[in-house]
């Protein structure tokens, strides 16, 4: 169980639409009094009526699908957006309908692309959220009715039977053996049996043992109840309004892609201004100059940013989806990248939810079940086989007897039934024993009932001519009443020093762990009309646990290989919480340390060192949704990236919270996969690390276009500016600089953000949350870079006009192929300087091999087609022509990679060029 208050609101449940208060704290005739219903023939179809225009339908607010306009109108709140726009009106404004429509077809492709992508990933996700329309069987009338459950009222008689799921929150009338799974809203993984009895007012939530809850589901027995509260006033509608009410946060990809747009509208304004006012001042045409202005101030801002990252965000989501992960928005593929802190759910997510034999203690010693590829009973570390062993033998067979579970012998998942009972029914399979057989042998012809009171249940089987007794229980309990214990050597006296030691055991195990049974046998002379629980047998204890997943220990030890911390956050026991944690490989033992939920109550008064302790702490028990909350939220302000795993409604509000919410969908609630921005749907943690890898990857993608494009940005600024400050002709015209934006802005850009990444990338730490797409670092690089293509062109420039004495309209068509080409052949200065200079990230890209064919064919189509070539102003070059722009465009690629070689021996040369 979580904390007292499964929510804060939980104590009292929050009761204004609740027909009666505090239902747990009340006999059942006071209930059914309060109530105005007989439990025996239920509410008339007129009081059904009234109830139903009172209290509402019993159903939780629905999930409003997205409005197809607000996706379409999210995928223009960027700045870099709102930034094309204003240079697409500028364009019309001055007459410039060319460069005015090309910017309008730039915004609108990116905003297809993202509006079709995110559309998908939204409606994928509805259609998880579209459950089977779910009955209930009530008392109406006098009679046993089957109705939708969101007809239920409160007073409604609910008749339940075993696989029920729970449809509104109950008071229990009725209990043959009731037993309800309540992990989804508590987090613990052993069904809690359910009684009629009152209890204390204060009794917390998941100690209400009289009260069944909407959501959960009865895995044994039968009974009957009577709602009190239905829709969004039962428990799991409060959590579901703690989730509405979480602020959902921003990304930390949409973080940065807005505070690049930020530092490009200063330059932007700066470049416009500075380029037509030395055009100006150098006397150049006043509207030449101001054209040209505004085309640079274009220039300056990537068209191709936003379409290369809403694609490169797009395909992570394919990739994803191929993986088993359904991602439902587009920046969220790359926070995963970014992510320091996964906290993580235990029952579900780090282990099977599924409780298993794990040892026998018997009087031979302890005995280790293993289920690892072959299934082995360890005694002294060497296998034995079970039925040469008497004790153990009989341990199994009174597991298996004294058992209200059923279990298919040939398919393991299908059973039903009490999980600890089901764990007994399977170790008895792995000793090659069938209930079916062994009741062939022993017929049952009588069972006590679990007590809750004494803790224990009996089963009476034939045996020849007498009466075998299959006990098990809780172990204070059987070893109380147990005055023999059974040997390898027979049925010997246990002396009260013996029971002692076995309590002291009990204790131990306990404390690592597990869950503990006791088994005793009996011999009697008859079935009926004796105490089962006198003069027992005591054979030993069963050790039974939750077991982790298979594939949690090798994703574990990949996350803090890429530097991400896990922290397990579980309602359950803090023993339990521990024995996971070790089993996994979750810290190391020195770092042990298990902190309670009631720690994170109140974290606003915690000292600094209080807060610190927390922060460095991997293991939290008792933790409740809203110390959830707040543990998240100390993270956060630590500057950490949290994703945060989870199946249960528990779950729910933490994952809304975090950057990341991570839903199992499989063993998922609906509650928790609506709140998610991630579905796994192998519930897997290698699923999760498979995506912290192509977060990472896109990431870097995003880096390298963006570092790409602005390089060539830079060099087109530089070209003309330079140019108009020594009175040059202009080397590439206003319609000049747009064409070659529009070509390698998109294409080449595009190649590298669909790229497949560096292999190591889960070898780092992860990102500073405070990192930007571009560093420092970066943008002296983007300099240098735009530097050297600068140089190239104006070179070709002045040897076309000067040396050649080539007319202007053909100096200008060499220096602008220059540029051209020597922006292409640049894609390959951003392989990573740690990489083979020919087998590389950037050489092994098809789609690299791709937009080069394309963008050069687009360059001739503008020198070679009429019209076209009308337009851009260029003209055949010749032979001479070529050939000079074809050697200085290479130019930088052979400085780029120089300077990548050298810095291999060199890193602080090189660290302005490592992207």
């Amino acid at each position: 169980m979580n904390e007292a208050d499964l929510i804060q609101t939980s104590k009292n449940t929050n009761q204004k639409g609740n027909a009666v208060q505090s239902p747990w704290s009340k006999p059942v005739d006071e209930i059914t009094e309060l109530l105005s219903v007989k439990p025996e023939y239920g509410l008339t179809s007129d009081e059904v009526k009234k109830r139903r225009k009172k209290y509402g339908a019993n159903e939780l607010r629905k999930h409003e699908p997205k409005n197809i306009w607000l996706i379409l109108l999210d995928q223009f709140k960027s700045l870099i957006i709102l930034l094309l726009g204003v240079a697409s009106i500028l364009a019309f404004l001055f007459g410039e309908k060319v460069e005015g429509a090309s910017i309008l077809a730039v915004i609108l492709i990116n905003a297809a692309i993202g509006f079709f992508t995110e559309l998908r990933a939204i409606r994928s996700m509805e259609a998880l959220y579209s459950l089977t329309q779910v009955n209930a069987r009530v008392r109406r009338d006098g009679q046993v009715r089957e109705i939708p459950a969101m007809e239920i009222v409160p007073g409604d008689v609910v008749v339940i039977e075993s696989g029920d799921v729970i449809s509104a929150d109950l008071r229990v009338l009725e209990s043959n053996k009731l037993q309800s799974d309540e992990s989804a809203l508590t987090g613990e993984s052993v069904p809690v049996s359910k009684q009629i009895d009152q209890l204390p007012g204060e009794t917390p939530l998941a100690e209400r043992k009289n009260i069944l809850y909407k959501g959960t589901a009865v895995t044994r027995g039968s009974g009957a109840g009577v709602v009190f509260a239905s829709g969004m006033h039962t428990e799991l509608g409060q959590i579901s309004s703690l989730v509405q009410e979480t602020k959902e946060e921003e990304t930390p990809l949409e973080k940065r892609l807005d505070k690049l747009g930020h530092r490009l509208i200063g330059v932007t304004l700066i470049i416009a201004v500075f380029v037509a006012f030395s055009g100006i001042m150098a006397g150049k045409d006043l509207f030449l100059m101001i054209e040209t202005g505004i085309a640079l101030a274009v220039a300056t801002i990537p068209e191709g940013l936003p379409i290369v990252a809403t694609i490169a965000l797009a395909k992570g989501m394919q990739t994803m989806a191929k993986r088993n992960a359904l991602i439902n928005k587009l920046s969220s593929v790359e926070t995963l990248g970014a992510t320091s802190i996964i906290c993580t759910d235990k029952t579900g997510t780090l282990t099977e939810n599924k409780m298993t034999a794990r040892k026998y203690l018997l009087s031979i010693g302890m005995i280790d079940v293993v289920n690892d590829h072959t299934i082995k009973f360890l005694l002294n570390e060497e296998a034995i086989i079970p039925s040469e062993h008497f004790t153990l033998k009989e341990a199994l067979e009174v597991g298996i007897l004294c058992n209200n579970a059923t279990f298919d012998d040939d398919k393991s998942d299908h059973a039903s039934g009490d999980p600890l009972e089901i764990a007994l029914l399977e170790a008895g399979r792995m000793a090659g024993m069938s209930r079916v057989e062994l009741l062939d042998i022993y017929p049952e012809v009588r069972e006590e009932a679990f007590d809750p009171d004494i803790k224990m249940m009996a089963t009476f089987h034939e045996n020849n001519d007498r009466y075998r007794l299959a006990v098990k229980g809780a172990p204070e309990a059987v070893i109380a009443v147990s005055q023999k214990i059974s040997t390898e050597n027979g049925v010997v006296s246990l002396e009260e020093k013996d029971k002692e030691w076995w309590l002291k055991q009990n204790d131990r195990l306990a404390e690592q762990g597990f869950r503990l049974l006791a088994l005793a046998t009996g011999d009697l002379e008859q079935a009926h009309d004796v105490k089962p629980y006198n003069d027992l047998t005591l054979i030993g204890l069963v050790c039974l646990a939750d077991p982790p997943r298979h594939d949690v220990k090798p994703a574990i030890e990949q996350c803090k290989s890429a530097g991400i911390k896990i922290v397990m956050v579980t309602g359950d026991h803090q023993a339990t919480a521990r024995s996971i944690a070790q089993a996994v490989n979750l810290v190391e033992d020195e770092d042990m340390n298990v902190i309670q939920g009631s720690s994170l109550e109140k974290t606003i008064e915690l000292t600094r060192d209080e807060k610190q302790e927390i922060l460095s702490t991997a293991i939290f028990a008792r933790v409740s949704p809203k110390q959830k909350l707040n543990l998240i939220d100390l993270h956060q302000k630590a500057g950490d990236i949290v994703a945060m795993t989870g199946d249960g409604v528990n779950d729910a509000p933490a994952l809304k919270k975090a950057d990341i919410g991570i839903a199992m969908g499989q063993r998922g609630t609906q509650v928790a996969r609506e709140a998610a921005d991630m579905v796994l749907q192998d519930d897997s943690l290698a699923t999760i690390v498979a995506a912290v890898e192509q977060g990472r990857v896109i990431f870097g993608n995003i880096r390298r276009f963006v570092y790409y494009l602005l390089s060539c940005n830079v060099s087109e600024v530089l070209v003309v500016g330079l140019a108009s400050m020594v009175g040059a002709p202009l080397p590439i015209l206003p319609l000049q600089i747009l064409f070659l934006n529009l070509v390698t802005d998109i294409f080449p850009a595009l190649a590298l953000g669909v790229g497949i990444g560096e292999k190591n990338v889960l070898d780092r730490p992860p990102r500073s949350p405070e990192e930007s797409i571009m560093e420092k670092k970066h943008w002296m690089g983007v300099v240098v870079y735009g530097l050297i293509i600068t140089v190239s062109v104006l070179c070709a420039l002045y040897i076309a006009l000067e040396v050649f004495r080539m007319p202007k309209v053909q100096s200008v068509t060499i220096s602008f192929m220059t540029l051209a080409f020597a922006q292409l052949w640049h894609v390959f200065n951003m392989r990573g300087w740690r990489t083979n200079i020919f087998k590389n990230e950037i050489t092994m890209n098809r789609y690299v091999w791709g937009a080069l064919l394309l963008c050069v064919a687009l360059v001739l189509s503008a020198i070679y087609i009429p019209g076209l070539s009308d337009v851009l102003q260029v003209t055949n070059p010749g032979l001479k022509g070529w050939t000079l722009a074809l050697v200085l465009s290479a130019v930088p690629l052979f400085l780029g990679q120089f300077i990548k070689e050298f810095g291999s021996k060199n890193e602080k040369i090189v660290e302005s060029f490592d992207i």
